[in-house]
Order: structure tokens, then C-alpha cells, then sequence
């Protein structure tokens, strides 16, 4: 037999462990892994990953796309290179579009603009608007998303038809997405506090960054916790799949894991931002460009802990990319300023330089950015580097010094709030099915590439 693709002398890393093997590809899966499986066999090409750690690709749950409507900040294209370059073979892109992501019609437009543009395999997840549901989970989704956020003083990243703080329509949502089976992807906030908090702010005529970060943490993180409950206790209500994101509170933390232990149906997920920005000397140096949230330091230890003991199922990047224009207004009026930061590219070089430095371990590192995900939302073919799974994969230096910076980024956005830290550990070379998309610092796949990958049902939560 000739295979596709012989990845060779590479140290595999899964949730369990490492392993030396190679890795023989035909036809877009994995075929078979073992150590010395490559001798005498014959391959159509063959990569030498001696020295190297070879890693499943990530799955990215929650990436804004940005197309359509705000192609001015991303499109798909250039949101997928970056992803290529940054070792993501599957993204999951939100509903916060124009027009947004609200109708089956809609969501077929925006299924279509994949298969035309993307580099990488696929899902999108839209709102779970009454009477559309249960044909958009048969069109193939994976999760449906919402905001419990109500945008004051502008109209994004929260365009009508996304934010919803109604709680009977939230019930009326939740009992929607149970009847399909889907899981229910949900940012939670109560808007009622916020919109308390942040008044005081603006009565004093402080609208910094500052006051936005404040606003946001207000009350030891009373906006988070109060919503984390509601959601908690809908899912249990329902028996809906209930995917909590923005994870970063002590409380938030203990009711997930307290849920969890009473069998309520939850994932819990954190983003690049609370882990290596957000600090409060971040707030004050980059201001808008590290904003939306500021995570003080014993919440973020406490998402750290609750990262290897498996509270937190999840690392996604919550890629979130805006004009330079459309943040530099926040140093005057933050509420005037989109938040949100990019990440899509750089997130997996920063899980490794953590790992490099024990603040998790590699099998860890594999577990919340691809195992997991693809288990959770079920995607039977992705997240595992084993036969008969697509041969999504990154072969990865962990131990390459260097520094990430403002031209090397993708990204149409052309900057990320990492620029000029120095990391450990670096994506060499992206394969999506076996195809290499990203080697040797250029993103060889093409847009069209991508494939929509749609639930299997067959692994569940975990």
C-alpha cells in the first residue's frame, strides 16, 4: 500500500501521554500509529518530526469570523490563514455577523461563504431563534450561541438578534436547543447590574478603560456569577447541553463545578485573554487593545486551577479581531470602543510557552484545545490523533525561542495585543486531512479547502 503521508521520529502527545510513532495517512485519516510503522513503508511524501512533538490540530469553538458585514476588520480568508498558522484546522464561528446569524435562511448564506473561503474545516453556530431551530441542527450545526449582553452606546460586537437578557426568552431558548440535542453556547452577563454599575461611572464622567475594566469586575465579578447561576439552573431545568464561555470568576468556577457533580450537562471554556492578558498593568498600558475584561490576579490563579483539575473544559480563542481605529476611540470613551482581541493565531504558541513554564502540562495542552472540544461538541473525527480520525495535526517546537510581533500577523486586523512577548514553543507545520497548510512560515492551503464538519453524536459530553 502507498500512503498519502508518513510523519516520522516525532514524539506523539495525547490527554494520556507521549509516545514516539509515526503516523501513516491515506486518504484524509490517520491509518495507522505506531512506533517505527513508517519502516519499509511506502509514502507519497514523508516528514521527518524527529525532535519534535506532534499534536492534533485545534479545534477552535469560538472564533469571530467577521464576514459577512465587518469585512473590514477580517473576512474569512484572512481569518483562516491566521488560524493555519497558529496550528487551528477547525474553527466554529459566531453568530454576531450583518446580517446576524438569526434565520436558516441566513445561516445557509454564511455556510456558503465557507465552502467558498475557508482554509480550514469548519462549523458555525447560530442563534436558536423559535421555530428555526431544529431545522438549523439539521443542517448540519454543532452549537447554537447567545449573548446575555445588550450593547449601550454602540451596536457592536452585539448586533440586535444576538443579545438576549430576557430570561423567558432565554428559557424559551434553552428549551429550543434541548429538543435538538445541540449543545447551547451561551456568554453570560447580566445586564441589569451592568447597566447600574457602569451609570455611576458615567455620572462622574469616567468613561477610561480603566472604569470599563472596573465596571466589568465589578463586585468581585457579581455581572459574571449572578448569570452563571441563571444559566446553571436552566440547564438543569431543561436538560439542555449548556456550554458556559468567558469563564474567570472564583464563583463562576465553584457553581460549574458543583453543577457538574450533580450531573447537570455543562462545559466550561476560557480564552487566551484571561489567561495571558487582562492583567491590571495591561489595562493601564494597552488600555482598549487588551479590552473587554480585566481579570484580577486571584480570579485568573483560580481559572489556572480549576485548567488542570477539569473544571475548565476548554481553551478557545475567542479571536475577536478590530481596526486599530475602532479601539484607539476607547482611550477616550471605552463604551465607544469594540472589544474583544484577536488570538486565532498565536493562542496554541502561548498554551505551549505555559506549558514550558509548568503552568500546565502538553497532554493538558491537547486535552482543553482539542480532545475535548471535538468530544463535547461532537465532532467524531477531529481531536485525536488515532485511526480512522482525520489526520488534523501540528508538528511544533516546543522548546523555539521568539518573539511574537505586529508583522507576522495574519490577521487583517495587521496587530495583536502580544506583540513583543517573548514565548517558548512554536507551530512549524499545519495539516488539515493530511494536507499541509502551514510549513515553513507561509500558509500553503487554499480558501475553499475547508470542509464542514458536522456532529456525529457519537462521543458526547464529557
Amino acid at each position: 500500500m502507498t500512503y498519502d503521508l508518513a510523519v516520522v521520529g516525532g514524539t506523539l502527545v495525547s490527554g494520556s501521554g507521549r509516545k514516539r510513532a509515526d503516523i501513516l495517512v491515506s486518504g484524509g485519516r490517520v491509518v495507522e500509529v505506531a512506533a517505527g510503522a513508517a519502516a519499509g513503508a511506502d509514502a507519497n511524501r514523508v516528514v521527518d518530526a524527529s525532535g519534535k512533538l506532534v499534536l492534533p490540530g485545534m479545534v477552535d469553538v469560538h472564533v469571530h469570523t467577521r464576514e459577512p458585514g465587518y469585512t473590514h476588520k477580517e473576512d474569512l480568508v484572512t481569518c483562516t490563514r491566521a488560524a493555519a498558522a497558529g496550528g487551528v484546522t477547525t474553527i466554529f464561528g459566531m453568530p454576531n455577523l450583518d446580517p446576524p446569524t438569526v434565520t436558516g435562511t441566513y445561516l445557509e448564506e454564511v455556510l456558503d461563504l465557507y465552502r467558498a473561503k475557508s482554509i480550514v474545516d469548519y462549523n458555525h453556530n447560530p442563534v436558536p431563534a423559535h421555530g428555526e431551530t431544529e431545522a438549523m441542527a439539521e443542517s448540519g450545526v454543532a452549537a447554537f450561541k447567545v449573548y446575555m449582553v445588550v450593547d449601550t452606546g454602540r451596536t457592536y460586537p452585539h448586533p440586535a438578534g444576538t443579545g438576549i437578557h430576557d430570561h423567558g426568552h432565554l428559557l424559551q431558548m434553552f428549551e429550543d436547543v434541548a429538543a435538538t440535542g445541540r449543545v447551547f453556547m451561551v456568554h453570560p452577563h447580566d445586564q441589569a447590574l451592568m447597566d447600574h454599575v457602569e451609570q455611576g461611572y458615567w455620572k462622574k464622567g469616567d468613561r477610561s478603560p480603566e472604569a470599563y475594566a472596573k465596571t466589568l469586575a465589578a463586585y468581585d465579578g457579581i455581572i459574571w456569577d449572578t448569570a452563571t447561576a441563571t444559566l446553571l439552573r436552566m440547564a438543569k431545568a431543561t436538560g439542555c447541553r449548556l456550554h458556559i464561555v468567558h469563564v474567570q470568576t472564583i464563583e463562576g468556577i465553584e457553581m460549574i463545578r458543583r453543577a457538574k457533580a450533580e450531573g447537570v450537562q455543562v462545559t466550561a471554556e476560557v480564552n487566551h485573554w484571561a489567561l495571558f492578558l487582562g492583567t491590571w498593568d495591561d489595562v493601564l498600558e494597552l488600555g482598549p487593545y487588551c479590552l473587554s475584561y480585566w481579570v484580577p490576579d486571584h480570579h485568573r490563579a483560580a481559572v489556572w486551577d480549576a485548567i488542570n483539575d477539569g473544571t475548565i473544559d476548554i481553551v478557545s480563542s475567542d479571536h475577536a479581531p478590530h481596526t486599530r481605529a475602532e479601539k484607539d476611540v476607547g482611550w477616550e470613551d471605552m463604551w465607544a470602543a469594540h472589544t474583544g482581541t484577536p488570538g486565532i493565531q498565536h493562542q496554541v504558541p502561548l498554551l505551549l510557552d505555559a506549558a514550558h513554564h509548568g503552568k500546565l502540562t502538553i497532554e493538558r495542552v491537547v486535552e482543553v484545545m482539542a480532545e475535548v472540544p471535538a468530544r463535547s461538541f461532537d465532532i467524531g473525527s477531529k481531536g485525536f490523533l488515532e485511526p480512522g480520525f482525520d489526520a488534523d495535526l501540528m508538528i511544533v517546537d516546543p522548546a523555539k525561542e521568539w518573539t511574537i510581533a505586529n508583522d507576522g500577523v495574519l490577521s487583517k486586523i495587521g496587530w495583536t495585543p502580544y506583540d513583543g512577548r517573548e514565548v517558548v514553543g512554536a507551530v512549524e507545520r499545519t495539516f488539515l486531512r493530511g494536507i499541509e497548510i502551514y510549513g515553513d512560515g507561509t500558509v500553503k492551503g487554499e480558501p475553499g479547502f475547508g470542509r464542514h464538519v458536522k456532529p456525529s453524536l457519537t462521543r458526547g459530553m464529557p
